[in-house]
Parts: C-alpha cells; sequence; structure tokens
C-alpha cells in the first residue's frame, strides 16, 4: 500500500485483508475502503468522544451524523454514497462474524446524485477522430502507431481506461480477432475486437517489437502497450494521448478518455444491440449501470423525432 493509504488496524484491517485475500479485489478498491473506513473511524473517535471504537455501540442516529460530517466537508454526493456503501460493507463483515447484531449502515439511505449522461462521440467524430489517427500513423513513429492502436482498440472494445492498460500480449487473439479483459473486482471478460482495430493491432504489434529490440532486455515484454522506454505505460500517459486526440475532434466538449468507451456503448444501442448482451461486452455487474446508456440512445432518438416529424 502505498504511503497515501492511511494506517488502520482492528476489525478494519481484518476487513481488508479478507477483502485481498479472499474476495480478490481491486488495488484501487482496496485502497478506497481503506480511506473511507479510515475516515469512518476517525470521525466516530471525535464524535463519541472514545480513544477506541465499539462497533456494535453505533446506530443510526451516529450514522446520519457522520453523513452529515461528509456533506459539511463538501464531499459530492457519488463520494458520500460510496464511503456510506464501503462502511454497509464493512459492518456485513462484523455481522456474519457475530461481532455486531445489527447493521446501523443499512438504515441510512445512500445520498441521492444526478446520474448525467455521458458524453460521446457521434459516428462522423468517431470516423473523423480515427481516420486521423491512422493518418499520422503513416510515418511509422513508435508513438503514432501506438496511440492509433489504442484508439481503436478503445472503440472497437469498449474498454475502461485501467483495463486497456492492463492488456497483455497474452489476452490478444489477433487471429480470432479476441481480446481478454481484466475488469473490476479482477473479473475476466473476453470481448470481440473489429477488423480496423486488428489491423491496427498488428501495425503496432510490428513498431512494438522493434521498439523492444531496441531497448533490450530491459523491456517489458508482457505488457502490450508500451512506453518509449520499453515498460507498460502509464495511466497518465495513456489518458493523455486519447485526450489530445479528442481534442482536436471537438476541443472544448470536455471529452475524455472514458468517452471512448460511453460512445461505445451508446452506438451499440443505437443500433438494436440487446442491452444484455452491452452489460456483458462493458463488464458491468449491474444492468442498471449499463441502462443509462439508453437514456442516451433514446435522447437521440427524441431529437430526430423533432426534427423530421410534423407533429412532433
Amino acid at each position: 500500500m502505498g504511503a497515501d493509504a492511511p494506517a488502520v488496524a482492528g476489525a478494519i484491517a481484518e476487513f481488508l485483508e479478507h477483502l485481498e485475500k479472499e474476495r480478490d479485489v481491486s488495488p484501487h478498491t482496496l485502497l478506497a475502503y481503506r480511506r473511507d473506513l479510515a475516515g469512518f473511524e476517525a470521525f466516530l473517535r471525535a464524535h463519541l468522544g472514545v480513544a477506541e471504537v465499539a462497533w456494535e455501540r453505533v446506530d443510526r442516529l451516529t450514522m446520519r451524523s457522520w453523513l452529515a460530517h461528509l456533506a459539511k466537508r463538501g464531499l459530492s454526493r457519488r463520494s458520500s454514497a460510496r464511503a456510506l456503501s464501503a462502511v454497509r460493507s464493512f459492518y456485513r463483515f462484523l455481522h456474519r462474524a457475530d461481532r455486531v447484531e445489527v447493521n446501523p449502515a443499512r438504515a441510512v439511505g445512500a445520498p441521492k446524485f444526478d446520474r448525467h449522461l455521458p458524453g460521446h462521440l457521434d459516428r462522423v467524430q468517431v470516423e473523423t477522430l480515427l481516420d486521423a489517427a491512422a493518418t499520422r500513423a503513416q510515418d511509422g513513429r513508435f508513438t503514432r502507431v501506438r496511440d492509433w492502436a489504442i484508439l481503436e482498440l478503445f472503440y472497437s472494445a469498449g474498454l475502461r481506461l485501467s483495463e486497456l492498460r492492463g492488456v497483455n500480449r497474452g489476452d490478444l487473439d489477433l487471429l480470432g480477432g479476441m481480446v481478454k479483459v481484466r475488469g473490476k473486482g479482477r473479473k475476466e471478460r473476453i470481448v470481440p475486437i473489429g477488423g480496423p482495430a486488428q489491423r491496427a493491432l498488428r501495425e503496432y504489434e510490428r513498431v512494438r517489437e522493434a521498439r523492444i529490440g531496441q531497448v533490450g532486455p530491459t523491456a517489458e515484454r508482457t505488457a502490450w502497450f508500451l512506453s518509449q522506454r520499453g515498460r507498460r505505460i502509464s495511466a497518465k500517459a495513456l489518458h493523455d494521448a486519447v485526450v489530445a486526440r479528442l481534442a482536436e475532434v471537438d476541443e472544448g466538449a470536455g471529452l475524455s478518455a472514458h468517452s471512448l468507451r460511453h460512445t461505445f456503448a451508446t452506438h451499440l444501442l443505437d443500433q438494436g444491440a440487446d442491452l444484455r448482451a452491452v452489460q456483458e461486452l462493458l463488464g458491468h455487474a449491474s444492468i442498471s449501470t449499463t441502462q443509462i446508456y439508453t437514456h442516451t440512445s433514446v435522447e437521440r432518438l427524441k431529437q430526430v423525432h423533432r426534427a423530421a416529424h410534423p407533429r412532433a
């Protein structure tokens, strides 16, 4: 755990160890749980005036005071809901171990927050983006060919940024047009890759091998997308490369690297793809998470209706 991870002990430390070793949660999720629970314990100590928290003594009113405390600190509703989810999971762990009789977090409603429609590109913008990337890559420069392959795979498979960064050489089947992805909770799924993405990835494979040869033994051969130094590309470099290309298509639109994943889902649903199939492709645990993209598609249909129907 990094230096910015708060120290925890006792029941919280046991819970985190349970998540790491038995539930196999991702390091990112583990760090978020650690921070939220450490903050919860610090609040309880101050609020109750105790040096050590008796978890079974925490009640619903104390939970409400904690949520009010988070709001006063300026924490967003989404972040507060995430922290409450962590506390609920922690108390479920304590309840299963017969260390508390009730879960006080269950009696407290999660803060409501607006679900904003995700930013995405239309089909013309996608074609412009990918054609421009392919044109830039024609000079054969490593970073340009790599960035072209990144954009094509991003849009073709609808991956998360972390998933794309984590792709290894052995995860790609360019002959069969498939990629194995490790998603949230380290769950694996297989996602198809389209023809244009396969072509970009094959071209990148050629310059990747050349780069590995230039770097020598220090090159990270397992990782698929590499830096110029031959190491797995960093999350920041990956994000910056994608955002730079998106800005060329629609500067000032506030598009992020995640916009290509949103675009992937929106375009599939616009063309009549089954919602359950899109859920599986995206690696969503809940169908409700996928349904936000149906709202995007419905809004587009409303726009068409208003523009074309005589009595709209």
